[in-house]
């Protein structure tokens, strides 16, 4: 069964963050990805740029609106995903425990309804 394992967690620049720490996320996520990677159950993995780069369309009254910037403004920002290919969801549950940002944010575990792949949605 396909999970998304989306990583919510406080932004903050490399400067704010620090060298040092910076460089050790880096190396707990690569470490993470990895063990995901070897077991065999990793479909996707995607680190997104800062809130501040993303850009919002709606259509509201058959209107096209282009906004500059997040949709809501949180204190906690989606920072990236893990899409899994595990049996069941304490499998899921259990890699999400080991995600190095459920240390300072907030992991969320949601299964897949369908997905797009070879052409076609499948469940």
């Amino acid at each position: 069964m396909r999970y998304t394992i989306l990583l919510h967690y406080p932004e903050m620049t490399p400067e704010h963050l620090g060298e040092d720490a910076l460089a050790e996320g880096q190396r707990a996520f690569a470490a993470y990805a990895t063990a995901l990677d070897q077991a065999g159950v990793l479909l996707s993995a995607e680190v997104l740029q800062p809130s501040s780069a993303t850009t919002t369309v709606t259509v509201r009254d058959g209107e096209l609106r282009v906004q500059d910037g997040p949709f809501a403004d949180t204190k906690e920002q989606l920072g990236g995903t893990f899409v899994v290919d595990v049996p069941d969801l304490d499998a899921a549950l259990a890699w999400a425990q080991k995600a190095p940002s459920v240390q300072w944010g907030t992991v969320e575990v949601r299964p897949s309804a369908t997905h797009f792949e070879n052409g076609t949605w499948t469940r």
